[in-house]
């Protein structure tokens, strides 16, 4: 039968979105004649990325709940109950064979309503430290495909199948040498380079540090390859120089891995996965203003195996300047580092994902 129905659910971030859209893209690859349907948040960022992924999607209204006491907070029963019945009622007319979630709040609903209908669930967490949603919905779920080890903690053991998370392959299959990659970035190649990566908005705290550490780079004889964010752009495109190269947007991260000597990141569970593949010493600034600080228990499961460093926000003045010149003086460690992130890379896990839901089909 090649005329299968699957219903997907993931958002807020990308964090959510990109993986739910690989698991639906190998999918079609496999049953091309196959109908898909995503079900978001409205007025969340999955609203306009699922359609130019070239997916069908639906929106739920539904929000997650405040830290404190705000209207938002007493609206939440009834946009939880709003989105109940719209989910039953997307369920029913699309009739899917395998409902698929991959965290965020829309998921919650979705899949709760897949699961009373009779429809098999598989869901897919990204992160070492369980999101809600998905902790949620486990009892009910068919499979839950994780990326990390110890994740009984928050899931049925009989139910959890380590598969990692999607990657983008085609980013980090690393094919150019260092001079090909130094020089499209006007970059020395015999010069050690510093990649810094703070997502596609930017991560303010890192930046603040990098501006304040330029002079210490160049003492170091390091130059640098900054991918700011497009909200701080205007505001650090002043420090670009021979050694300094400011960008909004990377647009050819297969060429910034492979000018990269040593990489400074966020540890969202997507670039985590990436970094891995890519197999370079990096060190990890959290973000601590996520859900449940998962980004720290992501580069903590890291620096567990010796596979990374990680500097938290509030120590970076502190040890930042000592640890990244312990790093670069020390071929052994960056060595070690590189070999052991490696080690991690899981880079067929979407096909492992959707090698479990194609068994749910039989």
């Amino acid at each position: 039968m090649d005329r299968y129905r699957f219903i997907l659910s993931g958002g807020g971030t990308g964090g959510h979105i990109y993986p739910a859209v690989a698991i639906a893209n190998e999918l079609k690859r496999r049953y091309p004649d196959a109908e898909f349907l995503f079900v978001g948040a409205k007025d969340k960022m999955e609203m306009e990325k699922v359609p130019q992924a070239g997916y069908k999607i639906k929106g739920l209204w539904i929000s997650g709940i405040q830290r404190k006491l705000t209207l938002k907070n007493l609206m939440f029963p009834l946009k939880l109950i709003s989105s109940l019945l719209e989910a039953r009622k997307i369920v029913k007319q699309f009739r899917p064979h395998v409902a698929i979630g991959t965290g965020g709040f829309a998921s919650g609903p979705l899949l709760r309503m897949a699961e009373s209908s009779g429809v098999p669930c598989v869901l897919q967490e990204q992160n070492s430290f369980a999101g809600i949603t998905n902790k949620l919905l486990a009892g009910k779920a068919d499979k839950i495909c994780v990326a990390y080890d110890g994740m009984e903690r928050f899931f049925p053991k009989e139910k959890i199948i380590k598969t990692g998370n999607p990657i983008r392959t085609d980013l980090v299959e690393i094919k150019e040498s260092k001079k090909e990659a130094t020089a499209f970035f006007e970059l020395d190649c015999d010069k050690k380079t510093v990649l810094i990566l703070g997502g596609s908005l930017g991560a303010r705290r890192i930046n603040q540090l990098i501006e304040k550490e330029l002079d210490f780079f160049a003492e170091q004889g390091l130059q640098v390859l900054w991918q700011c964010g497009k909200l701080y752009h205007e505001e650090y495109k002043k420090y670009e120089s021979d050694n300094v190269k400011v960008l909004a947007f990377v647009n050819r991260m297969d060429l910034a891995y492979a000018a990269a000597d040593v990489i400074i990141s966020r540890a969202g569970a997507g670039s985590v996965s990436e970094l891995c593949l890519v197999g370079k010493p990096v060190v990890f600034i959290p973000s601590p203003n996520v859900a449940e600080d998962h980004q720290t228990q992501n580069a903590k499961a890291l620096v567990a195996k010796d596979a990374a460093i990680m500097l938290r926000e509030n120590d970076l003045d502190a040890e930042f300047e000592n640890s990244l010149s312990h790093l670069m003086n020390s071929k052994g460690l960056q060595e070690e580092l590189g070999r052991n992130i490696k080690k991690m890379a899981m880079p067929k896990a979407t096909e492992h994902i959707v090698d479990e839901i194609e068994k749910l089909l039989k």
